[in-house]
């Protein structure tokens, strides 16, 4: 008899485990969907004339595209890709412009480093996002924007990026209101590191003690300040369903305002392409989080 190889997390052995934090496993179509978001976003991009290309910070890929609404003093919408912390680029996040820009609103998506790029540290991505986000706010005039109504949402790693951005001590780390953002999105993520560092991720992350401490959302409850969408797709493996099901009753248990939204019969990559839609479950959630639901 063979023996059973060893568990390294739940019920999960290392297999299992690695399985479990690759999501293509569990979505055989995942090549199609990136094509159709690709071909949808290049079209879009054409059809209004691209984005505006703006630098937040001064390395090359500190930069963001802005999709400007048809008004000054409009609210602002922030996307941040995901791709595993290791690929994806704003250019491929242009799909969403429309709808937002046709609802009033301005649609930022943005840039950063990639993991691979800085040495398989997380935390300067995640401070690229911070930046980002404060630098939307104070050019907020020069963007025809609303710095009172910036609102934010990240899909994968990119909601992990989110999640610490909505976990984030704005005063102490950057001179910044705690009120900076008014409502987030995350869906997909990942919010506890601790078990995708014992996944196969962990050999292009750096992940340490301090770090999983650190940039576990799920761990600085206390620290957000608005209300958060928490959506993920029932076709999705089991460790990313787990993560926003226990991510969603973790800001419940804290009293703070949050809604779980399951897309059924999606998977992974499936349910980021309802962001541009008003009738589909992410494009409607952002249309109510910023005021403009049809």
């Amino acid at each position: 008899m063979t023996a059973a190889a060893p568990r390294v997390f739940m019920q999960y052995d290392q297999a299992e485990l690695d399985r479990c934090y690759d999501q293509s496993n569990w979505a055989p179509n995942m090549a199609i969907v990136h094509a159709r978001c690709d071909a949808h976003s290049a079209d879009i991009s054409a059809r209004m004339g691209g984005p505006e290309r703006l630098a937040y910070g001064e390395a090359e890929i500190e930069r963001l595209d802005l999709f400007r609404a048809r008004r000054a003093g409009a609210p602002v919408f922030v996307h941040v890709h995901g791709g595993a912390w290791r690929s994806g680029a704003s250019a491929r996040c242009h799909g969403p412009a429309q709808m937002f820009v046709d609802a009033g609103c301005n649609y930022i998506a943005l840039d950063f480093s990639n993991v691979l790029e800085t040495g398989g540290d997380l935390m300067p991505m995640i401070d690229q996002v911070r930046r980002a986000i404060v630098w939307i706010y104070r050019n907020a005039a020069v963007l025809g924007a609303d710095p009172e109504r910036i609102y934010i949402h990240g899909h994968s790693s990119g909601a992990h990026l989110t999640g610490n951005a909505l976990t984030t001590d704005w005063p102490a780390l950057y001179d910044a209101p705690m009120s900076i953002l008014k409502g987030g999105m995350v869906t997909s993520g990942m919010y506890e590191l601790a078990p995708v560092r014992l996944s196969a991720r962990g050999s292009y992350v750096n992940f340490t003690d301090a770090n999983v401490e650190a940039l576990s959302s799920i761990r600085h409850i206390g620290l957000l300040n608005c209300p958060v969408t928490v959506s993920y797709g029932d076709q999705e493996s089991p460790e990313f369903q787990r993560q926003n099901r226990e991510f969603a009753a973790a800001v419940e248990r804290a009293g703070k305002p949050v809604k779980l939204q399951t897309g059924i019969g999606l998977n992974h990559f499936e349910i980021g392409e309802t962001l541009g839609n008003p009738y589909s479950m992410l494009g409607r959630s952002a249309l109510e989080m910023i005021g403009a639901a049809r």
